[in-house]
Order: C-alpha cells, then structure tokens, then sequence
C-alpha cells in the first residue's frame, strides 16, 4: 500500500522497545513498506510481518538512508559500534534516548551525515502524539525528511535551542502519564461521590478526550474555555475556586515537570 508521506528506501532501527514499536506500528499502518525496514535487537524476536530482524548489523551492506536508535539511554554505549559502522556520511540518524544531546552523539557517531534527536511520546501510535525535533547537522533535505517522517506521528516541532529539550520532554514526553493520573483522579472522585467506580472512569476517560479535541479546535486558549463553562454563582465555578485557590493547581504541575525536568538533566549528565 502506497503511503502519502515521505519515508526513506531503507531504515535501520536499533532497538524496538514500547516508544520505538509505537512509532514502528504507527508508520507500517500509514503504508511504509516493511520490506525497507531493519530492526537490530539482541533478542531477535520478530516485531512484524515483513520487517526485517537481525541480532547484529549486517556486513557487506550498504548504510541505509536513516536509522534510529530507539534503546534506552542507559544502552547507548551497548549498541554503539553497530550503529557506528552503520550511519554513514548520507546517513540520517534520529535518536529517541531522553536526555542524551546532540554533542554525545556527534562525538559517538562522527561519520553520520545527519544528527536529529526527537522526543515522541506514547500517542504517537494512534498518530496523536508529539515529536519535538532539534538537529545538530545535516542538509535542509535531511532535516526535511526527519520532519516528514515524524507528521504521522501527530504534532511534530523544531525546536531551536536544544538547552530546552528537557523542558519538551517534561512536558509532552512525561505528559501523558501526568494526564493518565489526572484522569484515574478524576475517576475516583467520581466514585468517591457515589458513581460505580467502571462507570466512573468511563465518564472522566471521555470527558478529557473529549475535552482535549474541543480545545485543540477552538480558537480561544483552554483558560477562556473554562470561564465559559463556568457561569457564575455555579456548581463548576465552585468546583474551579479549589483549583485556582492559591495557584494549587498550575503550582503543582509545575513542580511535576520542573521534577521530570531536573531528571533529564541528570541523566543528560551522567547522573
């Protein structure tokens, strides 16, 4: 099946864990052709039909027009000379590793033609996530077709300064699983009022989905949609007095992804 976006002939990808098989799964149900693509794994298990799985690089082949390596930080020093011997000078390589710039993987990686670290985050799979992207070198047809290949995805951004890629991966990256608790809570507040506890986590799952499409179509920001929701004297607008008492809820999620934050910072360096 042919698909409507750019994706490079053949893709080498290190590694297929839960982030990097999202995006895997995400860019074979668009129409890429598994036959273009290597997975390199230690376990060797299959990950889909027609892609191809090999426990090492293979020898006598030529670099492939991109790869990724979609390992854990953590594992970089482990699959580094296999992604070494594999990024060559047309080579675009894209990492997904957290807290690992683009300086660490020039000095890995000096013969890649093209470096581009992304962050991608779990929604990527259903093709509404997002992906900030900053890249270190490469030819503006490179970089295109990083961008290319992460639409997709979902939202996919170029950010300027990579001093704040901890900062992106607080927000969006880490996000999802900070939305995941808000949802749980407000499911078992819910319960806590009376509901069944299914019917209650049923309801707060729709109402933030279907409270996060309204916002992203709406011209005005999330606060004016709030006030809108809010009629004075109202049961929301008491509910939102606790919320905004003392700034308690912007001061407590800012000080969950100043924490997310710190940590990519710490494992930047090492920590």
């Amino acid at each position: 099946m042919a698909h409507g976006f750019r994706f490079p002939e053949t893709f080498w990808l290190f590694g297929c864990g839960n982030m990097a098989g999202a995006m895997l799964a995400r860019w074979l149900e668009q129409g890429v052709d598994p036959a273009g693509i290597t997975v390199i794994r230690k376990s060797g298990r299959p990950v889909a039909p027609g892609v191809r799985v090999l426990t090492g690089v293979p020898t006598g082949e030529r670099p492939p027009a991109a790869l990724m390596i979609g390992v854990k930080p953590q594992m970089l020093d482990a699959v580094a000379d296999g992604v070494a011997a594999a990024a060559g000078p047309q080579t675009l390589l894209l990492s997904i590793m957290a807290g690992t710039t683009t300086g660490t993987l020039g000095s890995h990686f000096p013969r890649a033609g093209a470096i581009v670290r992304a962050m991608p985050n779990t929604p990527v799979a259903i093709g509404r996530g997002v992906v900030g992207l900053h890249a270190a070198r490469g030819t503006d047809d490179q970089r295109a077709l990083a961008m290319a290949m992460m639409q997709p995805l979902g939202l996919a951004e170029w950010i300027a300064d990579e001093a704040l890629f901890d900062a992106v991966t607080a927000l969006s990256g880490s996000g999802p699983a900070f939305l995941f608790r808000f949802i749980e809570a407000l499911a078992r507040g819910g319960a806590a009022l009376g509901l069944p506890a299914d019917q209650a986590a049923r309801f707060a799952c729709a109402t933030v989905e279907g409270a996060a499409m309204l916002a992203a179509a709406a011209d005005e920001d999330p606060g004016a949609l709030a006030e809108r929701v809010a009629s004075p004297g109202g049961s929301t607008r008491k509910g939102l007095d606790v919320l905004d008492e003392g700034d308690a809820l912007t001061g407590l999620v800012t000080r969950t992804l100043e924490a997310a934050r710190r940590r990519n910072a710490e494992m930047a360096a090492g920590k």
